[in-house]
């Protein structure tokens, strides 16, 4: 392998990985460290016995209530104690979790509902929630709601404070034949039936894109394929000590990002969860100072706010070991700025939803390359194939298709078998990115092969000219995209937002950007905002950009 020069001394990548049912890292943990913290919500613990107590609850009460093999069961969560228990509940009832954005739009969530088979919801009863799903009861498929509450699961007094003083925020229900409460699915002796798992054939999670291109699809995510990223993440972080971690919980469970690599990962080696509802930036420093939190895992723009803070040295984050980051390119800027402050690793990783999803990051113990999102996960293996022929492999160094090979590619689309083997070929999985391998076997990302900017016929990569445009000091974030031009095709233009109290001069950043992109990469069009869009993770989008310099162009 062209890789293996450059792995890491003390990770096996010719290990061998034995499926095994997802919730059997949780029954493992309770043996060896059930009376650990499991979750610490805002300041409330729960053991990994506790937690393991009320999940076998769940899972008979989803049994009661017509969960079987099979039974897809949607989650309409922000990140709180409800959502560990309901996911590995479903599982041990033998069901499928299916993952719902608590910020879709109707539409989507009918869609989604629909598509995926989901006749029993699981939410809460904040306004910006509860509402939204008791609609569609009589409107769509959706047969059954479970509505937990924040009270049940907070700190005295902050329950009490919470029931006073966000009483606006909440709606109230009763149970009826569609509805029922938490406590009352949790209100049983937790003696559930057993259901025989095929960890190889049976999907654990149905996973839905985020539908950038077009209708979301369902990526079915079997058993194997989330325990084999769970091993391959617990290689790849050989200074992590069982039963001894906290990491901070702040990206989103529902999706695939922090599932497997906050949630899963932390279960399975017996972590403390230092749970968030959001990613609010103060509350977050203020808990990895005190709680001394040893793991993150965030998107780009939550390490530059980290970063950008004013009082930042008033925190002490020294206790952090390492972070990962993933979802967009991570700027040289922010990296070596972040590792200053904390003396920790941050490490470049890349995945998508169909690899569970981590395939490639850059090393804990090895060499960190500036640009790269590094080397394949163990038993990965990471293929450049001609973008016009799938099957084609390029030599080393050529620019193509990045393809991933490995136990945690997913099954294939949900109802979907056509574009299913259009985009898994011999065992391949096609991400739809533009890259290339270097001499090391380390992977390097050139764009999205949807975002490519056609310039009088030149290809120009977004990623590339935003890496420019990071270089300039007054920038804080970029995203860049290609815009109809009547001369050339498509042009590009650049969104910035610039740092607190700085102001930049088009000619000046023009003038900088000379020596560092081609001619035909630097923008012809520059527009300056506040805030940029951002996905449910906190990526930098650039589909709502799009869609709105469509819009003009259409005028």
């Amino acid at each position: 392998m062209l890789w293996e020069k450059k792995y890491p001394a003390d990770v096996d990548w010719f290990v061998n990985i034995t499926g095994k049912p997802l919730y059997s890292i949780l029954d493992e943990t309770v043996v060896n460290y059930g009376n650990r913290p499991c979750i610490d919500f805002l300041g409330k613990e729960f053991s990994y016995k506790k937690i393991s107590q009320m999940v076998d609850k769940a899972a008979l009460g989803f049994q009661k209530i017509g969960v079987k093999k099979g039974t897809k069961v949607g989650l309409f969560l922000p990140n709180c104690p409800q959502f560990v228990i309901s996911y590995f509940g479903i599982l041990k009832a033998g069901g499928v979790v299916v993952n719902f954005s608590p910020l879709y739009a109707e539409d989507e969530i009918v869609h989604q509902l629909e598509d995926s088979d989901t006749d029993i919801m699981v939410t809460l009863n904040l306004k910006i929630l509860y509402p939204k799903i008791f609609n569609l009861l009589g409107r769509s498929r959706l047969k059954k709601i479970v509505v937990g509450t924040f009270p049940e699961v907070l700190p005295f007094p902050k329950n009490i404070l919470f029931s006073l003083f966000k009483r606006k925020e909440t709606s109230n229900f009763d149970s009826s034949s569609n509805v029922m409460s938490f406590s009352e699915l949790l209100n049983n002796d937790g003696n559930y039936k057993g259901i025989n798992v095929e960890p190889d054939e049976d999907i654990a999670v149905l996973q839905y894109t985020g539908g950038t291109t077009g209708v979301s699809k369902g990526a079915m995510l079997t058993h194997s394929n989330l325990f084999a990223n769970l091993v391959q993440e617990k290689l790849w972080f050989p200074g992590f000590n069982m039963g001894e971690e906290s990491v901070m919980a702040v990206l989103p469970f529902f999706h695939v990002f922090a599932m497997t690599v906050v949630m899963n990962m932390s279960v399975q080696m017996g972590a403390k969860m230092i749970l968030h509802p959001r990613f609010e930036l103060l509350p977050v420093l203020k808990d990895i100072h005190s709680k001394k939190a040893t793991f993150m895992a965030g998107v780009p723009t939550m390490y530059n706010a980290i970063l950008s803070h004013p009082k930042i040295s008033k925190f002490d984050l020294s206790s952090i070991k390492a972070c990962l980051s993933g979802g967009a390119p991570l700027p040289l800027d922010v990296r070596k700025g972040f590792e200053s402050i904390t003396g920790c690793n941050l490490v470049e990783g890349y995945g998508l939803t169909e690899t569970s999803p981590v395939a490639c990051a850059n090393p804990i113990t090895g060499e960190n390359k500036e640009n790269s999102v590094g080397l394949p996960m163990p038993g990965t293996s990471i293929y450049i194939t001609d973008k016009e022929n799938p099957e084609k492999i390029l030599n080393q160094g050529d620019i193509g298709e990045i393809c991933i090979s490995g136990p945690q590619v997913m099954k294939g689309y949900w109802k979907k078998p056509e574009v299913t083997n259009e985009t898994i070929i011999n065992g391949k999985f096609r991400t739809g990115d533009v890259g290339y391998l270097d001499e090391d076997g380390y992977t390097f990302i050139i764009d999205r092969i949807k975002d490519l900017v056609l310039v009088n016929g030149f290809n120009v990569y977004p990623r590339n000219v935003e890496e420019g445009i990071y270089k300039y000091s007054s920038v804080a974030e970029v995203t860049v995209i290609g815009v109809p031009d009547t001369k050339t095709g498509e042009a590009v233009k650049a969104f910035i937002k610039p740092k607190d109290g700085e102001e930049i001069i088009v000619e000046e950043l023009v003038t900088f950007l000379k020596d560092k992109l081609s001619k035909v990469e630097i923008p012809k069009f520059f527009e300056f905002r506040e805030e940029l869009p951002k996905t449910m993770i906190g990526k930098l989008s650039k589909k709502e950009l799009v869609a709105e310099e469509m819009q003009k162009h259409d005028k």
